[in-house]
């Protein structure tokens, strides 16, 4: 009975981190990648006009892609790099938490930026797949079966 589950875990993780990416890149495209490259040049990435583009087509057909189980450990890299580099250029400095109360009103709390916590988490879900696959409801699984 544990195995029926070890096979369907997979699909769990790739629903929410493969729709997080698509929602987090079609916001980038959305608004315009104006905005975002003003964000790159803000916090020094290279090429932010090339890279204003890039990241968002990245997380939006690397998301679907995760979501279908197609090719995961190859596309999980690039993502991963992204979080990195977000990591490392703009949630750092706010610490781990993701949710940071800055202070309370009488219509609700005031958020901060957030940490770098969702970061790890999504590079902590990426590696689980890369390690265990996409499971059997995938196209990576369908793939993988031999024709006779």
């Amino acid at each position: 009975m544990y195995k029926n589950y070890q096979s369907t875990a997979p699909l769990l993780l790739r629903l929410i981190i493969g729709f997080g990416y698509m929602a987090h890149g079609w916001a980038k495209l959305s608004r315009g990648p104006a905005g975002f490259e003003k964000l790159l040049i803000h916090t020094g990435v290279p090429f932010p006009h090339f890279t204003s583009w890039l990241v968002p087509f990245t997380e939006l057909f690397g998301g679907l892609a995760i979501l279908l189980g197609a090719f995961v450990t190859v596309i999980s890299i690039p993502l991963i790099i992204t979080q990195l580099v977000a990591l490392f250029t703009v949630q750092i400095k706010y610490g781990f938490s993701s949710v940071n109360t800055i202070g309370l009103t009488p219509n609700g709390p005031i958020f901060g930026p957030p940490g770098f916590e969702i970061n790890l988490l999504y590079i902590a879900g990426l590696i689980s797949l890369i390690l265990t696959g996409a499971g059997i409801f995938s196209i990576d699984a369908v793939r993988g079966r031999k024709k006779i």
